[in-house]
């Protein structure tokens, strides 16, 4: 969801995926004044390490990578979490937590993840298709008759698997979101999205939309008769264990647990502001969770591993088709489940996400490998964003 950001929520006006920007109002999400870097300059790095490492005098790769976003990117914090093939876990930092006061970046802080809650959702879908309560070919009306109409748009030719996939067509509803920050009920961000033509006819093509989220988390809805977060936290989070991850209740704009500030800057000469608090429920399904970059390796981990799918909706969800417009060379799309291709050989799966004042790149490796890099504010150049998946290939190739 962020500006020119390929797998955040809101889309700017040019970007691999297309679509504009949608202006975060000061008025309703700057927590201090404006600031600049420069007013608090911060330190070269702050490596924090897990009980079972040890730390090193001279800084390693990943610990370089994190100053580079910090230093020459101009990101207020860098954290990273990585887990080698034997299991060893180690955490990163770089930066201050608050520019206003200069604190240090927690350890492992939790940030706003963006849409790598599709993947959360996807995962449910997924569970409730091997329970036989849904199915990947069934067509939207199946489970929410009559609700998807507009122009060129029919909730009777699009499936499930292709509202998962990106493939429907639906026009992505964040591109139309005026400058109100406030909360948003599902049905009207899918309302909004139905008031623009359709992409594509369902099936013809591929295309990022958020859209699609938004339906698949109402589905689910109808489905269990229950809350898409309850569902999420049951059939997910607690299955795992995954124990600094959460879907924000409506009306919570903060950030429960130890956490780094967000920062928004309007234009590239512009302050930075304050941005942590801020109403999530624009992003709902397709962008609303929080978590860790150590919560997110594990749920990946667990993922890729079979402990939340069978070995058939798994497969299904590793079935890809090609992204690289939005996601870059060689990357490739299955069912909410990202695959990139690593410099040092093989796949990473993942998705990464963006909300206004972070942005979050990871991966995970067949063989048991996986990193997690967040920043503090959402990056709107080139340099910046292959920065940062520079530091999730470097963190997997060590």
């Amino acid at each position: 969801m962020r500006a020119r950001n390929q797998q955040g929520l809101r889309t700017p006006t040019r970007q691999r995926g297309g679509g504009r920007r949608r202006t975060v109002s000061a008025a309703a999400a700057m927590a201090i004044g404006a600031m600049t870097l420069a007013a608090f300059a911060p330190p070269a790095s702050s490596t924090s390490v897990a009980a079972t490492t040890t730390v090193t005098a001279r800084p390693d790769a990943v610990q370089q990578a994190l100053n580079t976003l910090v230093r020459s990117d101009g990101m207020p914090a860098a954290l990273a979490s990585v887990k080698d093939r034997n299991g060893h876990t180690r955490t990163y930092t770089a930066g201050v937590a608050d520019l206003a006061t200069g604190s240090k970046v927690p350890r492992d802080g939790q940030v706003r993840i963006g849409s790598n809650t599709k993947t959360f959702v996807a995962v449910v879908v997924l569970q409730l298709v091997a329970e036989r309560r849904m199915a990947l070919d069934a067509k939207v009306d199946t489970y929410l008759p009559g609700l998807v109409r507009g122009e060129r748009i029919d909730g009777r030719r699009i499936t499930v698997r292709q509202l998962l996939q990106h493939t429907s067509g639906l026009p992505n509803y964040s591109n139309y979101l005026g400058d109100d920050v406030r909360y948003y009920a599902p049905r009207e961000l899918l309302a909004t999205a139905l008031r623009h033509p359709a992409d594509f006819a369902p099936g013809t093509s591929w295309k990022y939309s958020n859209t699609n989220y938004v339906l698949a988390g109402l589905i689910v809805q109808k489905v269990t008769g229950r809350p898409l977060a309850e569902e999420i936290d049951r059939r997910v989070i607690k299955r795992i264990g995954l124990r600094h991850t959460y879907f924000p209740a409506p009306g919570d704009v903060t950030i429960r647990e130890p956490h780094p500030h967000g920062y928004y800057r309007e234009s590239a000469d512009g302050p930075l502001r304050d941005i942590t608090e801020i109403d999530p429920s624009w992003g709902w399904a397709a962008g609303q969770m929080i978590s860790t970059d150590s919560d997110l390796n594990r749920f990946f981990s667990a993922l890729l591993a079979g402990r939340l799918l069978p070995p058939a909706q798994l497969a299904r969800m590793r079935s890809t088709v090609p992204a690289e417009a939005t996601f870059g060379p060689g990357a490739r799309y299955g069912l909410g489940l990202v695959s990139r291709p690593l410099p040092c050989g093989g796949l990473s799966w993942g998705h990464g996400g963006s909300f206004p004042g972070y942005e979050t790149r990871g991966g995970v490796t067949d063989d048991g490998r996986a990193a997690s890099v967040a920043v503090t504010m959402q990056l709107t150049d080139e340099p910046g964003r292959r920065n940062l998946e520079r530091a999730v290939d470097t963190a997997l190739c060590r």
